[in-house]
């Protein structure tokens, strides 16, 4: 017997007014089921880009910190123990180095104003230390130090110096005060390039480094007569 003859008889033996089952075949049913599928009705409530990009993102930390915390002794606890000590860690050298923005711009020049006396820049020291200003009282005083060794020739007046320069050409003839005279410079350069805050005492030992230099007879250097 024929298909064809197969197919009618069995058509035949269905109830009336019924017909077979379409069948369609496996690729174009579906190929007809994406076209479908794809038209916009079906992907209106569909999060967008950034809420795809966020759930792969926060899927992400979630399988990293969960190896990280199968890897880490103590599980989960030990984890946060350790990114505990590591957030402890870089505050401390925060801390003990300052801001990064010293590295950068630590060669900051000395003087940023027009010329002044190194008594103009004891007087507006005194004033900032009387009003609690201690970094401002600190900057100036390291300019009255500066500026009384141009005054008394130890230094030639530079314009663009900076107070690491200033110190380590000072040194020269004042050698007995070099590792004061480094210190110092650090210390201006802390609180004008480094975000750290000046406080009574630094500015004390400032006041009292630019007062001993001052009664301090230089060592001559050069040829003798």
């Amino acid at each position: 017997m024929s298909t064809g003859g197969l197919i009618t008889r069995t058509a035949a033996l269905l109830p009336t007014g019924e017909t077979p089952p379409v069948t369609t075949p496996r690729t174009p049913a579906q190929e007809a089921a994406e076209r479908e599928l794809s038209k916009p009705m079906y992907h209106e409530n569909d999060p967008n880009l950034l809420d795809r990009a966020l759930r792969a993102f926060f899927d992400w930390l979630d399988d990293l910190f969960g190896a990280a915390s199968g890897a880490t002794p103590g599980g989960a606890v030990g984890l946060v123990a350790v990114l505990l000590l590591v957030v402890l860690a870089v505050a401390a050298l925060w801390w003990r180095l300052g801001s990064p923005r010293r590295t950068a711009t630590s060669m900051g020049t000395l003087f940023d104003d027009g010329v002044r006396s190194a008594a103009d820049h004891r007087t507006a020291a005194e004033a900032h230390a009387t009003a609690g200003r201690w970094t401002q009282a600190v900057q100036e005083r390291m300019r009255a130090v500066v500026r009384s060794l141009e005054e008394r020739t130890l230094l030639d007046p530079r314009p663009g110096r900076t107070a690491d320069e200033a110190a380590a050409e000072a040194a020269v003839s004042l050698p007995d005060h070099a590792a004061a005279l480094r210190a110092a410079a650090r210390t201006f350069d802390d609180v004008t390039y480094g975000g750290r805050t000046a406080d009574a005492d630094t500015y004390a030992r400032l006041r009292t480094l630019d007062l001993t230099l001052a009664r301090t007879k230089p060592l001559l250097t050069g040829p003798t007569a």
